[in-house]
């Protein structure tokens, strides 16, 4: 077993071809997929993807960059959208001040309206952060005090004092293929420590393809290659890791089924 936590399948590079994309993975062994929204206009796609293909997974959600053209997002909305079989987390939403594509209050009012379906729905929610780490983890704890929920830091490139944090609230950290790149040091190290039972891995494609396909449009394959450097790194067995990142999916994301 071996899931990919987080890809984008229907974004330029893979959709175009995506009936192969997916059989690659498969002859990859990635057994389960789950495709991520980052803005309404893809919710469609994004579920149509997993009704028709057993293996996919979906999410519903707006990214931080798209904040300022989501203004009228509302809870209910997304509370409504992830009723459907196939949906099985929110997001990804969260925090990105390195780009500032978006206000960065409109941001942090999207990302608690997240929380809140989360909460709501009892779904998982899926955060993105980036030279966010304070004001990301003050949102996190205060809705955690308001109310519990679930959830995981994707493609985790923050410290370890935030990776601290994020599993003292229950949540879990995924691995992207970033881990791989040769100046990702200080992510090399907290990956090393990070517990069995909060890790994920996961490729972000068709973005950041880890080594030795680097320069390449990412997919759902390349997670094996993530998984087998991860492995080494922890000093365990390949198949030990994707065991574990596996059921941990499934723990996770509980309406996904093997």
């Amino acid at each position: 077993m071996l899931v990919d936590s987080h890809c984008h399948l229907n974004y330029k590079g893979l959709v175009e071809e995506q009936g192969a994309v997916l059989k690659r993975a498969r002859d990859s062994g990635v057994t389960a997929m789950l495709n991520i929204s980052t803005r309404e206009r893809e919710w469609r796609d994004i579920v149509a993807t997993a009704e028709h293909e057993d293996d996919v997974w979906a999410s519903i959600g707006i990214h931080p960059h798209e904040a300022d053209a989501h203004p009228d997002i509302d809870l209910s909305k997304l509370v409504y959208e992830a009723q459907h079989e196939r949906v099985v987390a929110i997001g990804e939403t969260g925090l990105d001040y390195y780009y500032d594509h978006s206000d960065r209050e409109q941001q942090k009012q999207s990302f608690r309206t997240h929380i809140h379906a989360a909460q709501e729905t009892g779904l998982p929610i899926i955060v993105h952060t980036r030279e966010a780490e304070d004001d990301t983890a003050e949102i996190m704890a205060k809705e955690m005090e308001r109310q519990e929920y679930t959830g995981v830091i994707h493609c985790f490139t923050a410290s370890e004092e935030f990776a601290h944090k994020a599993l003292n609230l229950g949540l879990y950290i995924s691995i992207s293929g970033i881990v791989t790149f040769k100046n990702a040091k200080d992510l090399q190290d907290t990956a090393s420590k990070l517990p069995n039972d909060r890790l994920l891995v996961e490729t972000d494609a068709p973005f950041l393809a880890p080594v030795p396909h680097r320069g390449k449009t990412g997919e759902p394959a390349f997670v094996a290659d993530t998984a087998r450097f991860l492995a080494d790194l922890r000093g365990q067995s390949y198949d030990e890791l994707c065991q574990i990142t596996s059921q941990n999916f499934y723990n996770l994301f509980h309406k996904a089924k093997p």
